[in-house]
């Protein structure tokens, strides 16, 4: 049996997920959740089950990786404008100097 317990303080996000991946993730933490809440509300009060244990860990890395989803779409756009503003400021530079 597994003696494992999870705790949302014990959760982490991977490091590695590209925007396409982190979506995917985020629709599995989602039916995870879902199943176990399911799960959660056909036992009984004096049950041993953790499910909300269970469940409060992956909403946290639901969260979790929710926050990278973000801090993804964040970075991309302050990339754009960094760029705009580079080519904004070369195409000043430009007619300055002509």
């Amino acid at each position: 049996m597994d003696t494992y317990n999870l705790k949302p303080e014990n959760m982490r996000a991977p490091e590695h997920l590209n925007e396409k991946e982190i979506r995917k993730s985020l629709e599995e933490l989602d039916a995870k959740i879902k199943v176990l809440q399911g799960r959660a509300h056909a036992t009984t009060v004096d049950s041993q089950n953790t499910y909300h244990e269970h469940i409060a860990a992956l909403e946290a890395k639901r969260a979790l990786i929710a926050q990278k989803l973000d801090n993804s779409s964040s970075a991309t756009e302050s990339t754009w404008q960094d760029i705009k503003r580079g080519l904004d400021d070369l195409t000043d530079g430009i007619k300055k100097i002509f």
